[in-house]
């Protein structure tokens, strides 16, 4: 018995010294402070942090592999304690949220019946499932089961539909879908995304310069969600209140309910909306992300210069806009009249913009007279966007147009008027032009007393560039159309006083590089026309002579008539850290194509700043609104099925022939009832890539 408890007692000895050994020899230290970040997680193991569980994050983040915001689960509040445990800041990482991109279906056709295993990844696999759009959501709620958080559900019409307060942007949804339907983004990633050809757009919304997400807006209208359709059009454009009242809407023209009745009046819808946000305060909020340290001018506070601020910010640059003029606005102020576009709308926008704080602006300054680039980069700037407009006007090509008195060029004849100091004009007003800058020209003067008022065109009122319902308030106003028409002379007083224009008569021969039949003078065809004034609407320039200074740094950037050339897509200049967008980048064209350009320069910014690389994706969506071209094939249909002719709603406007219509710079176009709102958005179709809601 002795025997056995000392061979007991020695074999106890021998192992607790074996072990004493192998404790020294196989030690590995841990990091105490692992255990202490893992208390400050979520414990969810969702492997949403890219690691494969709540430890390996601790140990990641512990190890500085991983930012002390790993955990999405835990929040603000996680990486606030995790900050405090490893003695960091925390700071003020993006949120990712899922969001779904098909809105498909229950209505999308289906090529055949699948009676497999309930999961998309299984149905994928037979022929991409059933479905005959090849990108459109299968259905089966494979997403839905992958999240772990209840955010997810199959909705009342077939796709998955996503609760944002739930949605931890944990990616697990994104994993799971087999189409890449789901998608989990930040706010900034869904700024710098341009619409892709295998991204699921309806035709509006691929036709959209401003690319904005034109289905979803109205949907939220639809449910008298007033606020997130204010929201979702701020995704894309700033200025919503002013493009609801001025935009000549091309999203309209690829209106796929046009095939069977009236396209839906996109832009009323718009106006709605961004009126009511305003009209009745809602609180809206729009993110920015963390500060980058970067610093960017903008000179000039155009539309494409404050969507630029705009993004810039929201991207976590600061910015300073430098403006030569008193106002924010470039010529959507100093171009369009009150009546069109009161500047108490415009300021609402552009205050928005600015209140999202880091944006800073100088006006009364100008390019090259004030500073210059030197100036800029001297002053710690990083990047430079060039936005100046094109404020100079075209040559009529008729002899000493520069030196009759009463001939003015219409950028001038509206500056004036933007500046609250309109100019005299007689009885008699010509203009020449067939554009929107030429309406407001021969608009404006009715305004200011003129009894007779022509516009003169070389073609005819079909091949003008001008919105037509600006042609049609024209009529209503009572202004002569004289088409056909080339101005070759003017006729004046002993004291070189305008009294009349002569022209020649048209003829339209063959088509031009525009597609529209060129005008051709007939011989022996002279008329004159009487006239006091007579206003040169045919087109304008920018003003860059500063880049002709030799020995300067701006002397580097090349030009073509006036514009200041750059790389269309990313909008970089010939100096690299010069960008330029608007219609200084050339040719002036819309309100909303200025606003796009704003949002691409600020992606070629950004990326060009934080060292990214710049080009598009080569799968980039390249549509010309213009020539309706280049939507996505199979996309734009010649006729549809299903649908009723219901009429659109009308534009309430003033009446014709009153004073307060003739004779004020009042408000002329209305803003539809909510009720007149809300029976056009159900007039959308709310479609998706080929499918779309039928009436029955």
């Amino acid at each position: 018995m002795l025997e056995a408890l000392l061979l007991m007692l020695a074999l106890g000895s021998v192992s607790g010294v074996l072990l004493g050994i192998a404790s020294k020899v196989f030690y590995v230290w841990e990091d105490p402070r692992i255990a202490l970040v893992t208390d400050c997680l979520a414990g969810a193991n969702c492997g949403g942090c890219g690691y494969t569980g709540c430890g390996a994050c601790a140990a990641a983040i512990v190890a500085g592999q991983a930012d002390v915001g790993a955990c999405i689960v835990a929040g603000a509040g996680g990486a606030a304690k995790v900050a405090a445990v490893l003695g960091l800041e925390a700071g003020a990482a993006e949120p990712l949220t899922s969001q779904n991109t098909c809105t498909g279906g229950f209505r999308a056709p289906e090529k055949f019946s699948y009676m497999g295993v309930n999961d998309c990844r299984a149905a994928y696999l037979l022929y991409a499932g059933a479905k005959d759009c090849a990108v459109g959501c299968l259905g089966f709620g494979s997403c839905v089961k992958a999240c772990l958080f209840g955010a997810l559900e199959i909705g009342p019409e077939g796709f998955p539909v996503v609760d944002a307060e739930k949605c931890v942007g944990c990616g697990a949804c994104e994993k799971a879908c087999p189409k890449g339907i789901m998608q989990v983004t930040k706010p900034s990633d869904r700024i710098l995304h341009m619409n892709l050809v295998d991204d699921r757009l309806a035709p509006c919304r691929q036709t959209c310069p401003a690319e904005i997400n034109i289905p979803k807006y109205i949907h939220h209208i639809k449910n008298k969600e007033y606020d997130q359709a204010y929201l979702t059009i701020m995704e894309r454009n700033p200025l919503p209140l002013s493009t609801g009242r001025v935009c000549p809407h091309p999203c309209e023209d690829a209106c796929r309910r046009a095939l069977a009745d009236d396209p839906v009046s996109i832009n009323q819808l718009k106006r709605f909306c961004s009126d009511w946000v305003f009209d009745n305060a809602a609180q809206v909020k729009i993110p920015v992300a963390p500060d980058t340290g970067y610093k960017v001018a903008i000179v000039g506070g155009g539309p494409s210069g404050l969507t630029a601020a705009y993004f810039l910010r929201r991207l976590g640059h600061q910015v300073k806009i430098f403006e030569w003029l008193p106002e924010f606005g470039g010529m959507i102020y100093y171009g369009i009249p009150e009546y069109r576009l009161p500047k108490a709308i415009l300021g609402k926008d552009v205050k928005r913009i600015l209140d999202l704080g880091g944006i800073d602006v100088k006006t009364g300054v100008k390019f090259g007279v004030d500073f210059d680039l030197e100036s800029l980069v001297g002053g710690g700037f990083d990047a430079v966007l060039m936005t100046i407009g094109a404020m100079n006007h075209a040559s009529a090509r008729i002899p000493d147009e520069d030196k009759v008195k009463g001939v003015i060029p219409a950028t001038t004849y509206l500056r004036r008027q933007g500046l609250g100091d309109p100019m005299p004009i007689g009885k008699k007003v010509g203009v020449i032009g067939g554009g929107n800058v030429a309406m407001d020209c021969l608009r404006s003067s009715i305004r200011l007393g003129a009894e007779k008022v022509y516009c003169l065109y070389r073609r005819t009122i079909k091949e003008m560039p001008a919105n037509q319902v600006e042609i049609e308030a024209c009529k209503h106003e009572g202004i002569e159309f004289v088409t056909l028409c080339t101005p070759t002379k003017f006729l004046t007083d002993d004291e070189g006083n305008l009294t009349g224009i002569e022209y020649l008569k048209n003829e339209l021969g063959e088509p031009d590089a525009s597609g529209r039949r060129s005008p051709v003078a007939v011989k022996g065809s002279e008329t004159v026309i009487e006239i006091d004034n007579f206003i040169l609407a045919i087109g304008q320039t920018t003003d860059s002579a500063f880049a002709d200074e030799e020995g300067t740094a701006v002397s580097r950037l090349e030009t073509k008539w006036g514009a200041i050339m750059n790389d269309p897509d990313t909008h970089q200049t010939a100096i690299p850290y010069v960008f330029t967008s608007g219609d200084c980048a050339g040719p002036p064209g819309l309100l909303v194509a200025a606003i796009g350009a704003g949002r691409r320069a600020a992606r070629g910014i950004h990326k060009y700043l934080m060292g990214e690389d710049m080009a598009m994706p080569e799968n980039r969506l390249r549509v010309d609104p213009r020539r309706m071209s280049g939507h996505i094939p199979g996309t734009m249909f010649k006729s549809i099925e299903g649908i009723e002719k219901k009429g659109r709603i009308e534009q309430p406007e003033l009446e014709p022939g009153t004073y307060e219509r003739q004779h004020t710079y009042a408000e002329v176009d209305l803003t539809v009832t909510e009720e007149e709102a809300l029976k056009e958005a159900n007039r959308c179709m709310h479609c998706c890539l080929t499918c779309y809601d039928k009436d029955a």
